[in-house]
């Protein structure tokens, strides 16, 4: 059998603050899952996963990490003009800006915010042809 590649998961300091951003992104999650230690949402056939540093650590010796990025998501919009406007969303709504939005050489509307546990998010749709 080949794998496939099912779930990601993201370790989690504060299970709402992380919640609130993702449902800024467009994900269904119920504000009563803000108190789970684990919570799970399907995207495009895809799961994503989010669990607290204490689930992670009452089954195994993980122990945060220091500096530097673990995991990076990307997102897939419909336009550029969408890339623009959810980077302005998440950053009035006080989430901090890697990159902002730009037409990127490789033929991608690319922008990038940092999550409440400062993975990288970064936000892409194909330039409209000319």
């Amino acid at each position: 059998m080949t794998p496939r590649l099912d779930l990601i998961g993201l370790i989690v300091e504060n299970m709402s603050r992380s919640l609130a951003f993702y449902r800024r992104l467009g994900f269904d999650l119920p504000a009563e899952l803000d108190s789970e230690g684990h919570v799970e949402a399907s995207v495009g056939g895809l799961r994503i996963a989010w669990d607290t540093v204490e689930v992670i650590q009452s089954f195994s010796e993980y122990q945060p990490p220091t500096g530097g990025h673990r995991v990076v998501l990307a997102f897939l919009f419909d336009s550029p003009a969408e890339v623009d406007v959810k980077h302005a969303e998440l950053i009035k709504a006080g989430y901090v800006s890697q990159l902002e939005p730009f037409d990127a050489f490789w033929g991608q509307r690319y922008a990038s915010v940092l999550d409440p546990d400062d993975n990288p998010v970064d936000l892409f749709a194909p330039l409209e042809a000319a």
